[in-house]
């Protein structure tokens, strides 16, 4: 597998994204489970009519990963087209409070992760794959420039530190936290266990750090990428649970507005075993 991954690194960018929808169709055909799951969470949040664009864009999120891990920092870097929203970042820079950058399933956030870090100090809080082969991999593509923080207690605390020197952490909001490492909030009107993770690092800082939604939009025909900063909508308010209900639904803004590119085959509503279940008063999880 990983001489195959390294061939496929040399590949130009648009053929792998064909390759890549084409793998996204046969996952659709081959699993039941992911094809159940990427069917009610894409109709629970009322966006059915993006299935199309999202199966095929799940597959070149999958493929085009050689091309950005293996490939020279010039090259990959230079697939970065247009960014848009710049000035956000230059401003939070100004603050010197720290940058919390939100990046959830959605387009490209492997390429958005090291454009940043090529700029700035960046350290992003990541999960070892089970795939033993594709580890060394993973961390030597993310590793270039980012400083790479395990999903656990030495991990937080490392972003803790980053923030407290005024550099910026990077965090998918979106992943469901272990047990007793979230809340029950809405998502797309269903509850789903939610990071609080992101909402306690917002507030680490005196003065609170700037928050900020990234999406890497992944262009067609293999032209590139598109990076897009968002700020909130709102300044986060409230206890630990509502602050990270208010990010949950920022990041619904977000997801509605570029649909095709969500990984809606991810399970968001599984349940963290021996966790509390939702409320009783909230729908049942899939």
């Amino acid at each position: 597998m990983t001489a195959l991954f390294r061939l496929l690194s040399h590949f130009p960018l648009p053929l792998l994204h064909n390759l890549g929808a084409l793998a996204g169709w046969l996952v659709w055909w081959l699993s039941p489970t992911y094809r159940r799951n990427f069917r009610r969470q894409i109709e629970q949040a009322g966006l059915g009519y993006a299935r199309r664009e999202a199966i095929a864009e799940a597959g070149k999120s999958i493929i085009e990963l050689p091309k950005l891990w293996l490939r020279p920092q010039d090259e990959v870097l230079g697939r970065v087209v247009k960014v848009t929203g710049w000035e956000l970042v230059e401003a939070a820079w100004e603050t010197q409070r720290g940058i919390v950058v939100l990046t959830p399933h959605i387009g490209c956030f492997e390429i958005g992760g090291q454009y940043y870090a090529a700029h700035k100090p960046f350290t992003v809080l990541y999960r070892r794959p089970k795939q033993e082969w594709l580890a060394p991999l993973m961390e030597a593509g993310r590793g270039v420039n980012m400083t790479l923080a395990p999903a656990d207690l030495t991990g937080v605390r490392r972003l803790l530190k980053a923030l407290k020197k005024g550099e910026t952490v990077g965090i998918l909001p979106d992943q469901v936290p272990g047990n007793g490492e979230g809340v029950w909030a809405p998502f797309f009107g269903r509850p789903a266990y939610t990071m609080t993770l992101a909402a306690r690092l917002a507030q680490a800082v005196p003065g609170g750090a700037t928050v900020l939604l990234l999406y890497a939009e992944r262009l067609q025909y293999g032209a590139g990428y598109h990076l897009m900063f968002f700020p909130l909508s709102a300044p986060l308010e409230g206890d630990l649970a509502q602050r990270s209900t208010q990010l949950n639904a920022e990041l619904e803004a977000l997801i509605r507005r570029f649909p095709g590119q969500y990984l809606w085959g991810y399970n968001r509503y599984k349940e963290p075993a021996g966790n509390k279940p939702p409320p009783p008063s909230a729908p049942p999880n899939p």
